[in-house]
């Protein structure tokens, strides 16, 4: 039995979150074709809808669709600078329900589902700030919005590593060439090739440990770094995490961001036992009311909570979005994998929803937190 208290007033914070999870029809008003398997997707926003999707430098849009009567969702990073109007650039998966259809067939004119802009991975353009930006892949389309966004302070400086198979798969080559011509030497472009090889043999290879250790070592005062930005595959985010606190840079100052395309990230389970057929009362507040059920232990508190809320936030179910995002004030859950949550938020009782399972007979999973 489901039990659903009034509504109560929201308060600020409440009301601020409720409008960035929300999902508006935006009309597609351009499509570039960035390389053979990828392509750039900006979106009309209507002045009514302005304040809603003001996003900062390093968020993502979350797209919706309905295929076959079921809904499906994705999240792509922003790939334009604050202030401009929202774009997603797309690298095409094999047989991707969404990517394909993305990249091949979404026209101008045409509507999408598109949810306000969400994420903690994100920069500001402060004065006097130097960057180090780490990439590979579409890993860079938050690191375009980053760079382009913190080079208006015209005494900020940015250092962007960009690995990828060859020439011709590089997402943005021109944008990112502009973006060098604009402002000099105050962005160091380094484009590392996996299959092609470079007049410089440290240019030429696989981006990983070594090659980074070397990179960095050579060519960036890592001494007056103020943030490095990570973006991409879960390889080169372990090695270069790794390799940046053997050089002395501070965690506080790594911000990462983990897709993934081959496969999923690997998954870190606990070693115990979640015995099916036991259930919790799992108690979810979310945009002021609150829902308590009973639900089952062997499944994910977003997936059991979709059984009585219907407008529950989530995009990859993966663990590495971030969108699922809540705080447990009470009881407990056994969190499986995370991918976008930093030390200091899980010691806070922040979780992610998709890959949290309920431990104990009462759960509080509060979304507006």
């Amino acid at each position: 039995m489901t039990a659903v208290q009034p509504d109560r007033p929201a308060q600020a914070a409440r009301a601020a979150r409720a409008a960035r999870a929300t999902f508006h029809e935006l009309t597609v008003s351009a499509v570039e074709r960035l390389t053979d398997d990828s392509a750039a997707i900006t979106f009309a926003v209507p002045d009514e809808l302005a304040d809603a999707y003001d996003f900062r430098a390093g968020q993502a849009l979350t797209l919706r669709r309905h295929v076959d009567g079921q809904e499906h969702r994705r999240s792509y990073s922003i790939c334009a600078p604050a202030g401009s109007p929202p774009r997603v650039g797309v690298r095409e998966i094999p047989g991707g329900l969404f990517s394909s259809w993305l990249v091949h067939d979404v026209a101008v004119g045409d509507v999408v589902e598109v949810q306000t802009p969400t994420g903690s991975f994100r920069a500001e353009p402060t004065s006097r700030t130097r960057h180090l930006c780490i990439a590979a892949g579409s890993g860079i389309t938050p690191m375009l919005s980053i760079a382009s966004t913190v080079l208006t302070d015209p005494d900020s400086r940015v250092t962007l590593v960009y690995g990828n198979r060859r020439t011709s798969t590089v997402m943005f080559a021109e944008e990112l060439a502009d973006l060098k011509d604009v402002h000099g030497p105050h962005l160091d472009l380094i484009h590392v090739l996996s299959r092609e090889p470079r007049d410089v043999d440290l240019f030429s290879g696989r981006l990983d440990a070594d090659r980074l250790r070397r990179l960095l070592g050579a060519l960036v005062p890592l001494g007056s770094v103020d943030h490095v930005w990570l973006c991409g595959p879960f390889g080169l985010i372990s090695d270069a995490r790794e390799v940046l606190g053997e050089l002395g840079v501070s965690p506080d100052k790594v911000h990462f961001e983990l897709f993934y395309v081959d496969e999923p990230p690997p998954e870190v389970v606990r070693q115990e036992a979640v015995v099916e057929g036991e259930t919790s009362e799992v108690t979810i507040v979310l945009d002021g009311r609150t829902t308590t059920a009973a639900m089952p232990r062997g499944q994910s508190v977003l997936d059991g909570a979709a059984a009585t809320r219907h407008d529950l936030p989530f995009a990859c179910k993966g663990g590495v979005c971030g969108t699922c995002r809540a705080h447990v004030p009470t009881g407990e859950v056994d969190m499986r994998r995370n991918y976008a949550l930093d030390d200091d938020e899980v010691a806070r009782g922040y979780v992610l929803t998709c890959q949290s399972f309920p431990v104990g007979d009462t759960v509080t999973v509060d979304f507006d937190a």
